[in-house]
């Protein structure tokens, strides 16, 4: 039974949110948006279902695009590159899957399989497997929670489809599934995680579309009202504004498939005088205070969510798009009680990104406001 039918009012609203909510990284969810949308106005549908109502037995597939941000801006999908890897998998499996699910709620990864749903008429549902973004494969509740880490597919915009049959863990997934990423031009779409419904329920961040819709709905709304962006945005999240400033500094590359590099912040007004550092690894991954040369006090980390808008407008920015001068706030928002256990720290904590002298302190949580 569906919750809600996908509007393209709600892939804007989801677009912004899920830009917001995934740290920098997810693809750019601009593009992610005009391909839905495309498809809406072509007489396309598509579901989004609650967790809850998904039959246990149900067969359920994470999908979505891998690669460096910065190549997803230039290199797009065609048009029905997205649904290659799940008939890819359906084929290796020799069953039809009954649902598609985000991996991330990140970007244009948390409109991938809108796009799928449209193109395959299988309903999305209303959760993923982080509540945010991360840059590697095996940074799921879904892989942390014990769902199996094969069979799964990669597809490319030429046509190659592979199909890993077996794999020791997630993190030879992600190793494996990177260098072929890297092979087929630095972006590839994906499926994997097939589950029950019942591992789906047990291992999921739940409705975290609907909250990404309605971040969106916020933000549109505080435009269309001349009301404060920022606050509208903390309103919906159980976030916290971090810093605002003028970017003045980003080191960047692509290495390795992924976006890699810090950006500096000079304070303007409130924080005037202040400055910001913040490493990434395709997402936001920890923010410094301190001086224009160094950097000072851990101000919020992984997997905590950093998350930088445009000043005027709420305008999610994604790490591909930093660039000298852009007006920022940056906004803190707690991440979901999922990721802050042992198990998941592990593997989503500063140290599994290279940060062993980070100590992750939880941000503090309101019940039932933001990601659950």
């Amino acid at each position: 039974m569906a919750l809600w039918t996908v509007t393209e009012i709600d892939a804007e609203a989801i677009a912004i949110g899920a830009g917001i909510l995934g740290t920098g990284g997810g693809g750019n969810p601009y593009l992610g948006k005009l391909r839905l949308q495309k498809l809406l106005r072509a007489g396309h549908t598509v579901a989004v279902i609650d967790i809850e109502d998904l039959p246990l037995d149900a067969l359920i597939v994470e999908v979505g695009t891998m690669g460096a941000p910065t190549v997803g801006i230039e290199k797009l999908p065609s048009a029905d590159e997205s649904r290659r890897p799940v008939e890819a998998l359906q084929a290796y499996i020799g069953k039809s899957i009954d649902a598609l699910i985000c991996s991330e709620i990140g970007g244009a990864n948390s409109v991938e399989p809108l796009i799928v749903g449209a193109l395959t008429g299988k309903p999305v549902v209303d959760a993923d497997g982080m509540g945010r973004a991360f840059p590697e494969l095996q940074m799921s509740t879904h892989f942390i929670g014990g769902v199996a880490c094969f069979p799964a597919a990669l597809a490319d915009e030429k046509g190659n489809k592979i199909v890993f049959g077996h794999l020791l863990n997630p993190a030879q997934l992600e190793r494996f599934a990177r260098d072929i990423c890297v092979l087929m031009g630095c972006r590839a779409m994906y499926a994997m995680a097939l589950m029950t419904g019942q591992q789906a329920r047990d291992t999921s961040v739940p409705r975290t579309l609907s909250l990404a819709r309605k971040v969106g709905e916020a933000v549109l709304l505080a435009r269309k009202t001349k009301d404060h962006i920022t606050d509208a945005i903390l309103a919906v999240t159980d976030g916290k504004a971090l810093f605002a400033g003028k970017l003045l500094d980003v080191q960047r590359k692509t290495t390795g498939g992924f976006a890699r590099g810090s950006l500096r912040i000079e304070g303007q007004d409130a924080y005037r005088g202040a400055w910001l550092h913040i490493a990434f690894q395709n997402e936001n991954l920890i923010a410094w205070d301190g001086s224009a040369t160094e950097r000072g006090s851990v101000l919020a980390c992984v997997p905590d969510l950093i998350c930088l808008i445009e000043t005027d407008t709420g305008e999610p920015i994604t790490t591909e798009q930093l660039r000298y001068g852009l007006r920022v706030v940056v906004l803190a928002i707690p991440c979901t009680n999922r990721l802050r256990t042992p198990e998941a720290l592990n593997v989503i904590g500063p140290a599994a990104f290279g940060y062993p002298d980070v100590d992750y302190r939880p941000m503090p949580k309101t019940p039932g406001i933001g990601i659950e």
